[in-house]
Order: structure tokens, then sequence, then C-alpha cells
């Protein structure tokens, strides 16, 4: 169903969606970016459409969306436990397809990996997607070369042009709203060439581990871990046991989210600990993105988005990291 709305109209129908849905979309936060007088766009709920950030690319993905930062899951007295209370609502987050791409990859780890991860379970069935387009590429995407740069993979599609919201809606549920909309012929904006492009060799091995390329991030790399935690495919957690001060045997667990790049991360009892070295850090990241995944699931971690180039302090370029895997090969064989 392709049709169009004013945005007076459209903003009462994402009213009448608010009692069931929560909304949430990328917004740009006035001041609140990383340095003085910047701005942050990050997911928040949203009333209106004017409150969507369209032009550009989220400083972090929508994975806190279904994959909170700290989540508990369960608390714990002497001698029982309890689950807290499940959302009821259910979510409608607004992605570019890049995003949509790296949900799959999600899915994959905590859904199809021997394993069904209850916690992850209930946000993803109580999900629903919005695509939001891309007129043009964003600095540092590569999201062509990474085959990521187009999906079907949506419930409803949107643009928002010249007091004009354009919809196409696909499911059922969501049909009901968005009665009374005029007709019209959508076609959704995806881009068809990036700026910056990857080639990841197709003979890739464990070779690759003895390359000296990985020595020049030891000095670069600061292991903060931004890179992590701004990529929608990441992954991994930690587990914490909280205990209350007026009765340490009460407490809650929670599951954090963890940094492969940091120190600690590795460690283990005895002192010893994996990946000292930061370059080390850096392949075994890399190496998980474009190697060990498609390995195990057929196709690539990475998605291209390009946001770990976009906040590392050190202006390291995971791309261009990529790229040096051509030589390394030549130089390991």
């Amino acid at each position: 169903m392709d049709i169009k709305f004013t945005t007076e109209s459209f903003n009462e129908i994402l009213n009448k969606l608010k009692h069931e849905y929560k909304i949430l979309a990328p917004m740009t936060l006035v001041g609140k970016g990383t340095l003085s007088d910047t701005d942050s766009i990050k997911y928040k709920p949203i009333n209106r459409i004017e409150d969507v950030e369209f032009k550009i690319k989220s400083s972090f993905s929508a994975k806190e969306v279904y994959m909170p930062i700290t989540e508990t899951l369960f608390y714990f007295t002497e001698d029982s436990y309890i689950e807290p209370k499940k959302e009821e609502k259910k979510t409608l987050v607004f992605l570019r397809s890049c995003d949509i791409h790296a949900l799959k990859r999600s899915d994959e780890i905590y859904l199809k990996n021997g394993f069904e991860d209850p916690y992850y379970k209930h946000f993803r069935d109580n999900l629903k997607i919005v695509l939001i387009g891309c007129e043009k590429t964003f600095e540092n995407c590569f999201c062509v070369s990474m085959g990521t740069n187009k999906t079907d993979e949506y419930s409803m599609y949107l643009k928002y042009k010249n007091d004009t919201v354009y919809l196409k809606v696909k499911d059922e549920e969501l049909t009901s709203y968005f009665q009374g909309g005029i007709n019209t012929d959508i076609e959704i904006d995806f881009v068809e060439e990036n700026s910056t492009s990857v080639n990841i060799p197709e003979n890739l091995s464990q070779k690759i581990f003895k390359s000296s390329m990985w020595n020049e991030y030891d000095a670069r790399c600061i292991a903060c871990g931004r890179c992590n935690f701004v990529c929608p495919t990441c992954t991994c957690f930690t587990m914490q046991d909280i205990h209350y001060k007026d009765n340490p045997k009460n407490g809650e667990r929670r599951r954090v989210w963890a940094s492969c790049q940091v120190d600690g991360y590795t460690d283990m009892a005895g002192g010893h600990s994996f990946r000292r070295k930061n370059g080390e850090r850096m392949r075994f990241k890399a190496m998980h993105k474009v190697y060990d995944f498609k390995k195990r699931f057929g196709y690539h971690m990475c998605v291209g988005c390009g946001r770990c180039d976009d906040i590392c302090p050190q202006y390291i370029s995971f791309s261009n990291c990529i790229n040096k895997l051509n030589v390394a090969v030549n130089e390991v064989e």
C-alpha cells in the first residue's frame, strides 16, 4: 500500500500508534555531542515526524533499542529469584538498510546459535521496523561493498519531504492505522555508490594472524572500546551481580555491554589473559567481522555503516584496515 499524508495528519496517526507501540527514531540532541557545541544523534522516543533526523547518520546505532546497554535478568533474595516484568508495548523503530541487516546478524547470535535468548527474543518478537532511505551516501559508509545498502525486511517504508509523509506499508497490523491517505507511487531511496569501498580477500585464512600489519595498532589504538559500542553488530556482554547495601544477600543480576578492545575482557582465573596487545585485539575484531562470522553463517558480520570510523578518537579507519588485508595475505603467503 503506497500512500501519502500531510505532516499534521501523520502526527495524529502517530499519537494513536503510541497507545500500542513505543516509537523510537534517530533524533538530534543539541549540544550533547562529544565536543563542546556539537550535537549527538541517538535513538529516542519521538512525538512527531519532525523529531526524526533523516539527513544525518545517527552517531549511535539502534542496537540499544533491542539490546539494552544494561539489562536486569532477574532479582534475587536469599532463597528465591524473580524476573522483571516484560514490556507490554510493542516497539516501532526507524532503521536504515544497513541497520536492518545488522539486526539480522544479532538474530544469528541470539536466536540461531544453538540457543534462543529469551530476553532478546521478547524484544525481537515485539519489534516492527520502519525503513528510512538514504538519498546519498554518508561519510565513511561502505554498505555497497558489504551488500547491505538494500533490503526488503521491513514493516513499513517512510519518507518525509516537503511537509508530506510518504508510506509504503507492508505489515497488515499497521495497515489499519493508515486509512484515508492519498494513493501514490513510491520508490525507495537506496544508495547505489559510496565514496568509500572495501575489497575483502577471498583467500583469507588464519595465516593472517602472523602479519606485521597488526603491529601498527599497538601504538595507535588506545583500547577505549568506542568502536564496539557504536557498532550495530557487536553483541558481547559481561555479567554483573549487584548486591544491595541494606541486605547484601539480595540483589540483581545484570548483563552489560562489553568490548573486546578494552583491558580485562579476556582475563581468566590465575591472571592469564588473551590478547594483551591492542594490535591483537584489533586483529580479533577485524577477523571476526570479515572471516569468523562468515565461516559460520555464510556472510560477513560487518554491514559497512562506518560508525567505528566516525567515532574513533585516534582516527583509525576500519575500512582501511580491511583493505590492508590484501597486502597482508601476500605477506604471510
